[in-house]
This record gives C-alpha cells, structure tokens and sequence, in this order.
C-alpha cells in the first residue's frame, strides 16, 4: 500500500466509551473509520504503561492527479468493484456525445485501461451502477438523446462480457437520474427518476438477481419525498434507505433528506447542505461524503459535506490544497485500502471535466 495519510479513517485502538462513528481528539479533529467494526482491535482493559495513540490530525488535503484516461464528461459511474482495487467507469456525456465506453482505473497504480467487452447496453448518461457479487457490474436505466432506458446490464469481468439481466413483475418505466443502491437483502433498490413526457416519479423498487423480478416497494401510507430526479440514494449501516436533495418539476435543487425504514417514510430534520441536484457522493462506514453539485441559483457547488447515519446535523468540511473547480455531474468514489477518496469528471459552466482528484487527510469536527 502507498505511503498516504489516512482519509477519514481512524486505525488506532478505540476507548471503550468512544461512538462507534466518530472519534474526537483533543485539537477537535474527528475521523470516521474506513474499517468495519469486526475490523478493529478489541480495546485491552489491562492497565499499560504505554501512552495511548492519539487519532490523526493530519489535514484534510485536495491533490489533482494526472492520468491519462476517459475524455471529459459527466452524469457517468464509476463504481468499485469486488476486489477493492478496480474502479469501472461507464458512460456519460459531453453535450450531446453520449458515451457507451467502458473504462477500468487501477486503484494501485492510477492507470486507466479501455476495455472492450463486446456489444453491451446503448450509449446513455443518468444511469446507475451498483457492484453485484457474483455477477458483476450491474447497469441500470438513463437516457440518449429523446430515449429513456429501464433495462438492466451486467458486466462480468473475469469473462470480459455484458449480459442482458431478466426483467419481469413491476418493473420499473423508463427514467433518467434514478438511484439506486444494493440492500441489505442483497436486491437493488430503486426510487424516483424522471422520463420522456416530462414526468417525475416518487415510486420505491426492488430488483431480486435470483428470480429476475421487480417489485413494487412504495409505501402506500404516509408522505413520501416529492417527485425528483438527480439526487441520491444509500443504505445505512442501520439498514435504512437514506434519500437526499435532488430536482423536482419548477424547482432546479432540493436540500430535503428521507430515510425508508417498516416500510415508512421519514423525513430528516436537521441542519443540512445548500439545495443541490447531480452531487458526487460516495459510502464510508457509518456516514456518506458529499461534493458539489448544482445550487438552487443553477451556480455549480464545490464544497464537502459529511452526513452521519443517525444524525440531522450535516457536517461542513473545509479541505486545503488546490480544490477543484464547483461541478455537476462528477463521481466520487472511495479508496478503502489507499486510504483515499478519489473524484473524477463532471461539467459546470464552460463544459465538461476529465480531471481527477485525490482527497485524504483527517476530517475535523464541524
């Protein structure tokens, strides 16, 4: 592993009252841990001499990257795979070049491969990808053009191959700027997205791998988040749906988070982010990282912002280094071995972006 400073991570052994998602040290820095709980090293309650570690302070840093890769683009994935060490790129668009490539970035030597897997899923931006044990990398509805997609594609590396994946029961119409992440019960989930005559949906649905079969998980009581497309969905370590922000008809960013849980509805009340639609946003343990996006006024956003599981405040975060430009459209993912967070691509108003971005460091309390 290269010789890099911990992002968001804490490897040091816990007091036995410490939170499990958050430490704090006494210069008031915090880091949320990038290992599982299983992972860490059991606290001793035999006395010692020796003084206790102390959580790293190092500062949260931006750094620009330099390879030479995908051309500029936004509204594409990029998605880690199984391995932890293989980051799949797919789609996009630049203005109206819409993109059905295939990249492969090498998480230990930052190196872009193009693959070239066969025929495979249309061209389209707004889509969504999730890593699917077992099967790969699954590919999920978007748009070219006046075309709306609700087809499901995976890609198996180890055969170097797309597959069409059944789709049968409720399935879902045809959208762009969907989300859409794995849960608990190893389904994908679904909710809300928009499509060709101008609707937005407000519909939750799940996608069983084993039998091909959607089905329709929309709470049928209860207020539900409002129809939006652009935003974004994940599961918490508590086993809840968490929803956040996006764009609703006459409304250009929302700044509204939701979690499902019993088949209900919540809305979180908190102290929450700037309004925004099209952020970057990628997974921890026990919180979510979020970049960008466009703001309510169509100006493009570059600030960070951390949302724990379990509480309403969103934490604010100021990184040094050279930051890189406010963006729509861009992907964030997490390194958990290099200890890193990496963003790549994305637009704001001069075009689309083919830059990539390392941020590690420590996160200070907000």
């Amino acid at each position: 592993m290269r010789n890099r400073i911990p992002v968001l991570f804490l490897g040091v052994v816990l007091a036995a009252c410490a939170s499990p998602a958050s430490t704090t040290s006494g210069d008031g820095t915090a880091s949320v841990p990038m290992v599982s709980e299983s992972s860490r090293p059991s606290p001793t309650m035999q006395p010692s001499t020796e003084p206790t570690p102390q959580p790293s302070s190092e500062p949260l840093v931006w750094r620009a990257l330099d390879p030479t890769g995908p051309a500029a683009r936004e509204d594409h994935t990029w998605t880690v795979g199984g391995n932890g060490r293989t980051a799949y790129l797919y789609g996009g668009r630049d203005g109206s070049t819409v993109f059905g490539d295939l990249w492969a970035f090498d998480l230990d030597t930052d190196t872009w491969t193009e693959l070239s897997p066969g025929p495979g899923p249309a061209a389209r931006f707004g889509h969504e990808a999730v890593w699917v044990e077992d099967i790969g990398l699954a590919v999920f509805a978007g748009q070219a053009g006046a075309t709306f997609f609700n087809d499901l594609w995976a890609f198996d590396p180890p055969a170097g191959s797309w597959a069409r994946l059944p789709s049968n029961g409720a399935v879902p119409v045809s959208r762009y700027g969907t989300c859409a992440a794995i849960g608990p019960d190893l389904r994908l989930w679904i909710s809300h997205g928009f499509t060709s005559d101008g609707a937005r949906f407000s519909d939750t649905r799940a996608y069983d791998f084993e039998s091909g079969d959607w089905t329709d998980q929309t709470p049928t009581d209860g207020t539900r988040p409002v129809e939006r497309c652009l935003h974004g969905c994940w599961w918490t370590d508590a086993g809840e749906l968490a929803l956040y922000a996006g764009q609703t008809t006459g409304v250009t960013a929302l700044g509204d988070r939701w979690t499902l849980a019993d088949g209900a509805w919540t809305r979180v009340e908190g102290s929450l982010p700037p309004d925004r639609n099209l952020y970057a946003r990628t997974r921890l343990d026990g919180a979510t990282l979020v970049f960008g996006g466009q703001g309510l006024d169509g100006g493009f956003l570059a600030d960070l912002w951390l949302l724990r599981d379990g509480e309403a405040d969103a934490i604010s975060l100021a990184p040094d280094g050279d930051l890189p430009p406010g963006r729509a459209g861009a992907e964030l993912i997490r390194d958990a071995t290099g200890e890193r967070v990496l963003l790549f691509g994305g637009r704001d108003g001069a075009g689309a972006h083919a830059d990539l971005w390392e941020l590690s460091g420590a996160v200070p309390e907000g």
